[in-house]
């Protein structure tokens, strides 16, 4: 391999930093007309009367869409569900006077310019029928839904798992427990990219649609359900996305309203939310999780119970999988496992980075350190003592698992050896010094996925598939799989994706996109070298003749045997004497059910916290990440992920909460001065390790997905440090100043 598992700049790189890529509020069209939205004052209710009189006197105003004016849209919720819908029926823009929750759209403004439609939005009043509203989730704490545990493993990934043993009568008997509450506040995504779109309507009616988002088939798809348009007649692009984290594996409503827009008046229209609307858009739920731990005196985990509630909108029923976590990390023979969700009037919550992983984790590695304390134990030395090659939840061995490896060389890295076990026992200077660590667990996932390719005879290759590329990195492995696997320079292939036209690709999430385009790559790659063989060993006196597919390799521009490098043909020439000068083809991948073994990626984690002792301000001044993640393709751009994944589980840990008005229904802090993330001054050393750990049974390129684990654990091992330093411990997030001099 020449391209992958290198420090491979970003392929798209220049585009970005040049300013010539072009995303979805910047597309370029002619005859552009602006829509700003109009969103509700209360959380639940009807609209008895939206007055647009004054916005519609305003100069360049051209109309003001609503429930009453709009164009036909569908009325079944079949229209309205898109590929990563939960069960119950979908918000429905524009739709009717239903008032759902605070923030939602209620009508549309549409102008010759931005500035206008803003302005002319802020001049249409509404009168509500209001009615009573709850979106304090422990309001819901008795009535709130249990989820039924699954019977069998992968019955349902998300419900509960099944208990295992007798979890109550071991804790009644375990010589050492330890009980607690964890909360994790709402939190909310903010990518640097707002949520836009750019609808281009064409004379003969079609639409294309330029959208933010992380599956343009997915918004292809949901857009001709709600307005029963033909697929033919929308094409939904997305070349580039400043950041998602899964608020776009949905479409969300703006797409709608251009595109309703755009059809109500025959025009072409673009509509951008605001940074505070995008705070009316899905989000990471609030969760209260109990955790109760049963041990042996000498550390082994006799029992466990992992209680957790949640909260969804009351339109649909969003969850994950929170407490199932518990039961990957760590042997204990007697578990049991609860969620309950409480339906609010507020939107559906979404995925977002690692979801219920992050949370879930939090919990349990805060448990887990204070079990530690409670045993007088070593919190690493606990977790080795504890680690388990199996999945407990279903009693599988991990296809790989090299988390001891993560241990011990994140341990020797951060220098854990001279930790002083005792809090408030490490200085420097005026500041407490502390060190805390928690293990990483995620999935590793892969979906069916579609690639084509396109060799020429001059050694250039393009290929192309739907998925999209949220700024992981997805251009830039897939040029490097397609350069090895076709034996061309990186500089000679041209990647295009983010177009629903495009060969399938479910939406991008859950990090299981690497995996999947590249094996996929792959897959098109025997097929085109396949197709080259076939045309080299009709040559005259080919060295090839005689030689299987499965014993042939294209390496530097040749079709050359993988046991005699001698035995070689040149692409041109084979194309050239077969008489063609393209070879293209597609093929699907798909990856066959492992009924045998669990797939997960690990990771162990090293913080250390500096807190003034008598102001409370904590600073994470060193974080060390190891990581077992299967093969890295790119080990710059993977590095990345793993650094922004830390950052933000810093964020998690001490800075990011949205905070509610319940007796409004609305966000307060709906904006980036006062919901607070990390800035660079928040953020000091961070170093990031790959543990080698190969892994040939989960696919053929021994990949697994990095998006999401680099989160994962980050919070509990600062949660774990500020306890170290101070020894007070914080269970709700964030762990702020004034929860600690409390």
């Amino acid at each position: 391999m020449t391209y992958i598992g290198t420090a491979t700049s970003r392929v798209d790189g220049h585009a970005k930093v040049t300013g010539t890529a072009t995303y979805a509020a910047e597309a370029k069209t002619t005859g552009l007309v602006h829509g700003s939205v109009v969103t509700s004052s209360i959380a639940k209710g009807r609209i008895v009367r939206i007055d647009v009189s004054d916005a519609l006197r305003v100069d360049r105003v051209i109309d003001v869409l609503t429930h009453a004016n709009r164009p036909p849209m569908a009325d079944a919720d079949s229209g309205y569900k898109d590929e990563v819908a939960p069960d119950g029926s979908p918000f429905r823009p524009l739709y009717d006077d239903r008032i759902l929750f605070s923030g939602q759209p209620i009508a549309l403004v549409v102008a010759e310019d931005p500035e206008t439609a803003q302005f002319a939005a802020s001049l249409v009043r509404v009168e509500y029928a209001e009615e009573p509203h709850v979106t304090e989730m422990y309001r819901r704490w008795d009535d709130a839904p249990a989820l039924k545990a699954v019977a069998k493993p992968g019955e349902n990934p998300f419900s509960p798992p099944k208990p295992r043993g007798n979890a109550k009568a071991a804790l009644a008997a375990a010589a050492v427990r330890h009980q607690g509450d964890y909360y994790v506040p709402v939190e909310y995504h903010n990518p640097m990219e707002l949520y836009g779109s750019t609808v281009t309507y064409e004379s003969d009616g079609t639409l294309t649609v330029f959208d933010k988002t992380q599956g343009v088939q997915n918004v292809q798809c949901y857009l001709c359900g709600v307005f029963a348009l033909a697929p033919e007649r929308v094409q939904v692009l997305s070349p580039f996305t400043g950041g998602a984290f899964g608020s776009g594996l949905r479409p969300q409503y703006q797409v709608v309203l251009a595109a309703l827009a755009a059809l109500a008046l025959k025009r072409s229209v673009r509509v951008v939310l605001t940074r505070q609307q995008m705070y009316g858009l899905g989000y990471r739920p609030a969760m209260i999780q109990r955790i109760e731990l049963g041990a042996k005196g000498d550390g082994t985990l006799e029992a466990m119970t992992h209680d957790a509630i949640t909260m969804t909108s009351q339109y649909e029923h969003f969850y994950r999988q929170e407490t199932g976590w518990s039961g990957l990390l760590y042997q204990c023979p007697n578990a049991t496992y609860a969620h309950r969700v409480a339906p609010l009037d507020l939107p559906t919550p979404c995925d977002m980075r690692a979801p219920s992983a992050a949370t879930g984790v939090y919990a349990l590695e805060c448990a887990m350190d204070e079990l530690a304390v409670a045993l007088g134990l070593d919190p690493l030395e606990l977790r080795q003592r504890c680690y388990s090659d199996r999945d407990q939840n279903t009693n599988r061995p991990y296809s790989s698992k090299n988390l001891h490896e993560c241990y011990r060389q994140g341990a020797e890295a951060f220098g854990w050896e001279k930790r002083s076990p005792e809090p408030r026992s490490m200085r420097d200077g005026s500041e407490l010094v502390g060190w805390g660590m928690a293990t990483g667990v995620w999935e590793a996932l892969q979906v069916p996925i579609a690639v084509r390719i396109a060799l020429t005879a001059n050694g250039h290759a393009e290929v192309s598939c739907a998925t999209s590329d949220i700024g992981t990195g997805t251009y830039t492995i897939m040029a490097q799989v397609a350069a090895d696997m076709l034996g061309v320079p990186l500089d000679q292939v041209t990647i295009r994706l983010g177009d629903s036209t495009l060969p399938q690709s479910p939406v991008e999430g859950g990090s299981w996109i690497a995996a999947s385009v590249a094996n996929g790559i792959a897959t098109t790659s025997d097929a085109i070298r396949d197709e080259l063989l076939g045309l080299a060993k009709q040559m005259p006196n080919s060295p090839l003749s005689d030689i299987a597919p499965g014993e042939v390799v294209l390496v530097d521009g040749k079709l050359m045997s993988a046991r005699d490098p001698a035995r070689a043909v040149s692409i041109a020439d084979t194309m050239r004497h077969g008489g063609i000068d393209r070879i293209e083809l597609e093929k699907t991948t798909r990856f066959p059910k492992d009924e045998t073994h669990s797939h997960n990626t690990h990771s162990a984690i090293f913080a250390e916290v500096k807190v003034d002792e008598e102001l409370g301000v904590i600073r994470v001044t060193r974080v060390v990440s190891t990581v077992a993640a299967g093969r890295i393709l790119n080990t710059k751009t993977a590095s990345s992920q793993i650094l922004g994944g830390v950052v933000w589980g810093i964020g998690m840990a001490l800075h990011e909460e949205t905070l509610l008005d319940h007796t409004f229904g609305r966000v307060m802090n709906a904006n980036i001065a006062e919901y607070h993330v990390p800035v660079n001054a928040d953020i000091h050393d961070i170093d990031v390790i790959f543990v080698d750990e190969p892994d040939d049974s989960i696919n053929r390129l021994g990949i697994k997905g990095l998006g999401e684990i680099g989160i994962v654990g980050v919070a509990a091992a600062v949660a774990n440090a500020v306890y170290h330093a101070t020894g007070k411990r914080v269970r709700d997030l964030p762990i702020t100043l004034d929860k600690l001099l409390a």
